[in-house]
């Protein structure tokens, strides 16, 4: 592992927050996850307290980073540092943004010798399916950590109460197919019910691992001097752009094969094409390279 440098920070603007008062006894927890899956929610119940604003609407609520800092109970002269982070579809700000401060977060943290202890990532089990916006926040989150660091991610559960037991049952079986990677590197899932003690259970899991060298993005930003389009989590943007255009040539051929629905077919191709160009802007504000036929049929040069 080389040796940590300081940061340049090229990517830091004013107003970005960072961990000012880092003790070398914190137990660091970023809390992950999309817009409205718990986040908040989590970190009060666990503090028994409420640190972080709760949304009850479909707009988000932590547009920045926020810390919330709780003794340990187990040994009060430590402190757990919660760090609740905006999903990758906020409602305000682009995925591109939201990725900036995150990766500005951690980069500034390990710059600055703060190791983490380790990582929790939450899910709404309430969701039938795996939608876009989920694998989207779930695969950006799975190249901001790398496969080093995941031994120490939790991969839980929310909103149990939302859902009748067996089918919460059969879609945590679902999910487990669908991390089955993460797992297999050594992650672990676990059910948050709202309750202290299920929050702690996860708490404990994590605080039983050692502390964690770096993440992926860590290494990338700080260790290896990259920038933050040349960095796995940034080439994310365009792997969910590459998803994007082939459902909309997909749609496309729908549309000339003549098939009934067609103000469905329609709608559907409006969605995307609003989705790509949207996605394209992120990119551009990113510098990410992208292909010149793509940006000039969207509208873009």
């Amino acid at each position: 592992m080389p040796i940590s440098k300081i940061w340049k920070g090229s990517e830091q603007r004013p107003g970005d927050t960072v961990l000012q008062d880092a003790r070398p006894t914190d137990i660091v927890i970023p809390v992950m996850g999309p817009t409205g899956v718990g986040k908040s929610t989590f970190i009060n119940t666990a503090a028994g307290a409420d640190l972080t604003k709760v949304g009850h609407s479909l707009e988000s609520c932590t547009a920045a980073l926020t810390h919330a800092i709780v003794p340990y109970p187990y040994d009060r002269s430590r402190r757990i540092v919660f760090v609740d982070t905006p999903g990758f579809d906020d409602t305000y700000e682009d995925d591109a943004e939201i990725l900036r401060r995150i990766a500005v977060w951690l980069a500034r943290s390990y710059s600055d010798k703060v190791k983490l202890a380790g990582i929790i990532y939450l899910h709404e089990i309430t969701q039938a399916r795996m939608v876009g916006t989920s694998r989207k926040n779930f695969d950006m989150f799975d190249k901001l950590c790398g496969v080093k660091a995941a031994q120490n991610v939790i991969l839980g559960t929310t909103k149990w109460a939302n859902v009748k037991p067996d089918v919460a049952a059969r879609r945590e079986q679902q999910l487990g197919e669908f991390w089955k990677d993460m797992i297999q590197q050594g992650s672990k899932m676990a059910k948050f019910d709202g309750t202290s003690q299920s929050a702690w259970k996860i708490i404990n899991t994590i605080t039983d691992k050692q502390l964690l060298e770096c993440l992926q993005i860590q290494n990338e930003l700080v260790d290896l001097g990259k920038i933050l389009p040349e960095t796995a989590a940034g080439n994310a943007l365009r792997s969910s752009l590459k998803d994007l255009v082939a459902a909309h040539k997909k749609t496309i051929m729908e549309l000339r094969s003549g098939n009934e629905g067609g103000d469905d077919v329609q709608g559907r191709l409006k969605d995307t094409e609003d989705q790509i160009r949207t996605l394209l802007g992120q990119i551009q504000a990113l510098k990410i390279p992208i292909g010149r036929r793509i940006l000039a049929f969207f509208g873009f040069r």
